[in-house]
């Protein structure tokens, strides 16, 4: 941990492009560093961002939130995660074109559940200045209607709340509309907001840009509820440089537990990256100092083709979410995926590794006696069309088994499987096939 001056630490998000709108910049310094100045309590001003548990993980686009909370929390100050499991049973109309699903209190809080250890991984939960984890279930599940319409409600103008972008946009939506459901999630978050502050002292709260409207109605409710003096924080949402949408991929979402998208896919979504976003998403989602940051930076600039950027990028996610065991795990794999040497991959991570390749599904008696010739086989897979192509591309030498380069004479034979079941087969450098034997 490192105890930062609130200019120190906001001109560190600036440089990194993670300042988007704060409510006072002057301010907003001024109070972080007189929460962290010498004789000031340990722990320092307590910040928090809120997290729907829609489903039982999380997903790329929700680290920064959690990455500005670290930040903070090096920066000498105390997080707060607020786990949305009253405001989840509603849904946050921001970002959507079309009324959410509803799910269950119980689903709502089985993902409530599940989505803690990926917090434990970024954020320290023991210290000074250890984070908080709180669930809004507690409050907004003990709030009567009449006390919110009588208490609350009073304090926002419809005028105003139908000017949100999120809600003017689904307002002008004549198919799909914005129910009185998700009209009312503002008054929830900015509820909560209230209540952090009058329970806990919280008094900032960071988001993405689309969060900013939320964030001002929890700032002006807390004023007006109880004269308390809050701020906010917001980051710009996340693009990349050819306009595609950040965190999506052919298969889907990238997700942060390994059960959803696994460490080698998590490590090779980051490795894949284009080269213009490489710099911006060292500075957007790794703890790495600028000194650090930088030189990746002209090291990337003048040698892109090495890729060193984009590894340390890769390699840094995936220690962080995952763990350093499973982050050399990862590298392993794509190192011996690159090279063609997979015969000391394990079960589990040729699986991974090759989870999506082209495959197919064969009897082990075909492998029998004196093999099978790969020549005729070949033909049944991915790798080539005709028994012409077959006998050229393995008379060029183009395709290996397992690694091990092959000719027009060699056969599948039983000393061929891994693990007892497997059979890897390439032509040329990225056309793989996966024959599976049983």
């Amino acid at each position: 941990m490192t105890n930062t001056s609130g200019a120190n630490l906001l001109d560190d998000l600036r440089w990194r492009g993670l300042l988007h709108q704060t409510t006072d910049d002057g301010a907003l310094s001024s109070h972080l560093s007189a929460g962290t100045a010498q004789g000031s309590p340990p722990g320092g001003r307590l910040v928090y961002a809120g997290f729907d548990p829609t489903a039982d993980s999380l997903t790329i686009g929700n680290l920064i939130p959690m990455l500005l909370l670290r930040r903070f929390q090096d920066a000498g100050h105390t997080p707060v995660v607020v786990m949305g499991g009253g405001t989840g049973l509603i849904g946050d109309p921001s970002g959507k074109d079309a009324e959410r699903s509803l799910n269950t209190p119980e689903t709502v809080q089985a993902n409530v559940n599940a989505q803690r250890p990926i917090f434990e991984r970024v954020l320290r939960f023991d210290g000074p200045n250890a984070c908080q984890m709180v669930d809004n279930a507690d409050w907004l599940n003990a709030l009567g209607y009449i006390e919110c319409l009588r208490d609350v409600g009073k304090h926002f103008s419809v005028n105003m709340m139908i000017q949100k972008e999120s809600v003017r946009a689904r307002l002008q939506e004549r198919e799909h509309g914005i129910s009185y459901t998700e009209f009312s999630y503002m008054i929830l978050q900015a509820y909560d907001f209230y209540r952090l502050h009058k329970d806990r002292n919280v008094t900032v709260q960071v988001g993405g840009s689309d969060q900013w409207g939320n964030i001002v109605a929890g700032i002006d409710l807390t004023r007006r509820m109880c004269q308390g003096e809050t701020f906010g924080y917001t980051c710009p949402l996340v693009t990349k440089s050819d306009g595609g949408k950040f965190g999506k991929t052919e298969s889907g979402a990238i997700w942060l537990t390994a059960n959803r998208t696994s460490p080698y896919a998590f490590r090779q979504f980051w490795l894949n990256n284009q080269d213009e976003d490489i710099p911006r998403f060292l500075r957007f989602f790794t703890t790495l100092p600028k000194e650090e940051i930088e030189a990746l930076e002209a090291e990337h600039a003048a040698k892109p083709g090495a890729r060193i950027a984009h590894k340390a990028l890769a390699d840094h996610m995936t220690e962080m979410l995952h763990g350093a065991e499973e982050q050399q795990r990862a590298a392993a794999a794509a190192g011996a995926l690159f090279s063609g040497d997979v015969t000391g991959l394990d079960e589990a991570t040729l699986s991974e590794v090759f989870e999506g390749v082209p495959s197919s599904e064969h009897k082990k008696a075909a492998l029998a006696g004196d093999g099978l010739p790969l020549a005729d086989f070949l033909i049944e897979t991915t790798l080539a069309k005709s028994k012409r192509e077959s006998r050229e591309f393995l008379g060029a030498g183009a395709v290996s088994i397992n690694g091990i380069k092959a000719d027009s004479q060699t056969k599948l034979t039983p000393s061929h499987l891994l693990h007892s079941s497997t059979i890897l087969l390439r032509r040329g450098k990225k056309s793989w096939h996966v024959t599976r034997w049983n």
